[in-house]
């Protein structure tokens, strides 16, 4: 069901959010090509992008709620694997979770101009999904990107929620998770769908909600049983929707 538009948040959206984020979203690229060039693999290069997703939601009017923050240990990796509502669901991961990550983010990302470049130099991986070849190549080298405490966010819907709800899971997160057997730490986002779904443009402010789940250790029957962590996940994440 599609919400009713407000006239004043339209009018502010299109004719100054809208401007004013698409600057700062160039000025944002920049920085971090700068940044990583400048000092590589530093909390100063996350900074950009996270000062950029908070204008994103406090630019539009958004609450946002953290629920769990505590269950994340500095310095440690994780897989963060988290249900995929909408655009919005970017600005609140990488705004108010608590951890270094990357992204993995499709291939033809790469080619958006100023960000696809600032993803690339700060080490967001980038899957080419053209072959399963292609797409295990890209996974051996996003392994060699986390260490030192940073972790890796995964959608294992692959796509965002055309009703907001739950969707399917994909098995390529957890192929990922057999492979670096990181602690996996499931989040629910709630209120993004709500704020812009995927058939509208229009952002409507409401309350976004970040819900941190405790994390789940690698275990060796998860290697005999794949779906076995695939049920476990999504019975999480779906238990806080």
């Amino acid at each position: 069901m599609k919400r009713k538009v407000n006239p004043f948040i339209f009018l502010y959206q299109w004719l100054i959010f809208v401007p004013l984020f698409a600057i700062a979203t160039v000025l944002t690229a920049v920085s971090i090509l700068v940044f990583s060039y400048l000092f590589g693999e530093k909390t100063i290069t996350y900074l950009p992008g996270r000062h950029w997703s908070k204008l994103a939601c406090i630019g539009m009017f958004m609450k946002v709620k953290v629920i769990g923050a505590e269950k994340i240990i500095p310095k440690k990796s994780y897989i963060f694997a988290a249900n995929h509502q909408s655009g919005y669901d970017i600005f609140l991961a990488y705004g108010w979770l608590p951890a270094r990550f990357k992204w993995i983010m499709k291939q033809e990302l790469r080619k958006v101009p100023f960000v696809g470049a600032a993803c690339d130099i700060s080490g967001h991986i980038f899957i080419d999904r053209t072959s399963p070849i292609s797409a295990k190549k890209s996974i051996e080298a996003a392994i060699k990107k986390l260490s030192n405490g940073t972790s890796v966010f995964v959608y294992p819907e692959g796509t965002r929620s055309k009703t907001g709800k739950l969707g399917k899971f994909k098995r390529g997160a957890f192929t990922l998770a057999s492979e670096i057997r990181f602690p996996i730490v499931p989040l629910t986002l709630k209120g993004t769908y709500e704020a812009m779904p995927i058939w509208s443009y229009n952002i409507h402010p409401c309350t976004l909600t970040l819900v941190i789940h405790d994390p789940i250790p690698y275990q060796p029957e998860f290697d005999e049983n794949p779906h076995l962590l695939m049920d476990k996940v999504r019975e999480v994440i779906e238990s806080a929707l």
